[in-house]
């Protein structure tokens, strides 16, 4: 259809509005398509970064023979051949996160900006709307690979202690044209986070609400919090879940649905899980629940491992019990 539609009215029992939002044929207005393009020149790189991570292998069993020989120089030699274009490829992934942040940061400017409310925005910029959802949706899909590829720390810790020895050496180091030691430094902080990209988009929503001291905390918080809105009523309505054409659709709500919690989350000085939150976290936390367990098992470790406030004091208890059960019923933790 793509256009957003009010489904439902905004009233005083309700946290917010709720909207059904056509992800899959959005387009841009004239309006929004500067904006568009440039944020559709990183998005359109998103299906190679996560097929190279995918692929990505490791180099464990050469770097085990190096070290068990240590006076092996063609062990040593295969090794280092073998990481090295790992390397470059762990690169590669860094560099997109850079250029990830700084499209997220145009699409939180256009969708902030006074006059127009969060909602006003959302009602009339739809296309960048769902490129704010393809960030996410994209960044709990990398995020859920790379937890599963132990072997990307591994090959760049031996990286790292091979090019100082190598260097004392005076091995050809070429590869540090590409990856010197500012460089090396600046990987080893991002992948050292079980959630690297996630943790880049918080620092930057955090980063845009502190240097855009004059944008009221609201529009940010309003945004995210209606997008957490807009996902949950369609995964909760099968009159507006069925006019999706693939199931992919609903897997690409979820991770945008938990997405926007963890920005939330990270932004909102009482967090997404305070009762003043105006994101409805037990409904999100059931809905997330009521699907097949293969498929929201990462997202519910993401909201449990990657937000700052679930464990406040101020955080219901019943919302951590659900979060902590495996269970799909959450009647019994909803009181």
């Amino acid at each position: 259809m793509g256009n957003l539609l009010k489904v439902l009215t905004c009233t005083e029992l309700e946290q917010g509005p709720n909207f059904f939002l056509d992800f899959e044929n959005a387009q841009p207005t004239d309006e929004e398509r500067e904006v568009w393009n440039q944020v559709n020149s990183v998005l359109q790189d998103s299906d190679s970064i996560l097929s190279g991570l995918q692929a990505y292998k490791g180099a464990g069993q050469e770097i085990r023979d190096a070290i068990q020989n240590p006076n092996d120089m063609t062990l040593q030699e295969k090794a280092w051949n073998a990481v090295c274009p790992l390397v470059i490829k762990l690169k590669t992934f860094y560099d997109f996160s850079t250029r990830l942040e700084e499209a997220l940061k145009s699409l939180l400017e256009s969708l902030t900006c006074p006059p127009l409310t969060p909602t006003q925005h959302l009602e009339r910029e739809q296309a960048l709307a769902k490129q704010f959802a393809e960030i996410l949706h994209f960044t709990l899909r990398f995020d859920e690979l790379k937890m599963r590829i132990p072997a990307i720390q591994n090959d760049f810790s031996y990286y790292r202690r091979t090019i100082s020895r190598n260097r004392l050496n005076n091995m050809n180091l070429d590869i540090e044209n590409q990856v010197n030691n500012e460089m090396a430094n600046k990987m080893s902080l991002f992948y050292a986070e079980a959630t690297p990209m996630l943790k880049t988009l918080s620092n930057a929503t955090t980063n845009f609400v502190t240097e855009n001291k004059t944008l009221p905390l609201d529009n940010t918080t309003d945004c995210l919090s209606t997008m957490a809105s807009v996902c949950k009523v369609m995964l909760e309505t099968p009159e507006y879940s069925s006019r999706f054409s693939s199931n992919e659709t609903l897997l690409f709500c979820m991770r945008v649905m938990v997405g926007v919690i963890i920005l939330y989350d990270h932004v909102h000085p009482n967090g997404a899980f305070n009762k003043s939150s105006k994101i409805d976290m037990k409904g999100c936390i059931k809905v997330l629940k009521d699907q097949p367990a293969d498929n929201v098992e990462g997202l519910l470790n993401a909201l449990k491992f990657t937000t700052k406030h679930l464990n406040d004091e101020s955080t219901p208890k019943n919302i951590r019990a659900m979060l902590q059960t495996r269970s799909p019923e959450t009647e019994g933790c909803c009181g």
